[in-house]
């Protein structure tokens, strides 16, 4: 099977960039699960947080999300980095699609991710579990100044305190060790 991918993207900018033809992956379904299974796919994950004015973290954003089988889980913002695509612009693209457009992140001046985390689709080789690939993800903590509307599968944005986010239960709700994740990534800003 030949792969095709899609033009480069003008350089001009993220939002002067051509969404590829029905397929926001550059890759449609067969070419993705082909993909999948033979090279591990790089992903973004997001942590939106809200600051006092020292710089200290107040609140936690975690999406929540219904499952096809029905479930409710929590999650971070995540999404696939595109073929050409610079980390930062994946990133705010990520966050503005799945927190909308008002939410304003601030991304940071350097962008280094709080925690890179590889997820296998067999568990047992990390504590990262993706049944649906070999994935390595960076993992940042934004700060968001903004009012966010959940958008693409997300039913809705809970901010919580960090001491809330980090309780049993919520670490729970939080699939394929994201739960262990989120206490790496928030112990990274003092939570």
């Amino acid at each position: 099977m030949a792969i095709g991918t899609a033009d480069l993207p003008d350089p001009d900018g993220p939002e002067d960039r051509p969404a590829p033809a029905g397929n926001p992956g550059w890759l449609n379904e067969e070419e993705l699960l082909f993909v999948r299974g033979r090279v591990p796919v790089l992903y973004v994950e997001a942590v939106p947080v809200r600051l006092d004015g020292l710089g200290k973290v107040i609140e936690v954003g975690l999406l929540l999300r219904s499952t096809p089988e029905g479930h409710l889980t929590r999650a971070f913002v995540s999404g696939r980095v595109r073929f050409g695509e610079p980390l930062r612009e994946a990133l705010f693209r990520h966050l503005e699609n799945d927190l909308g457009p008002m939410a304003f992140p601030q991304m940071p001046t350097t962008l280094m991710p709080a925690q890179v985390a590889e997820y296998f689709p067999m568990p047992g080789i990390s504590q990262y579990v993706d049944e649906r690939q070999h994935a390595v993800s960076l993992v940042y903590v934004v700060p968001v100044t903004g009012s966010c509307d959940p958008r693409q599968d997300a039913l809705e944005v809970t901010w919580m305190t960090p001491e809330d986010a980090l309780a049993a239960d919520t670490l729970n709700e939080l699939p394929g060790g994201r739960g262990e994740l989120l206490r790496q990534v928030l112990s990274t800003v003092g939570c």
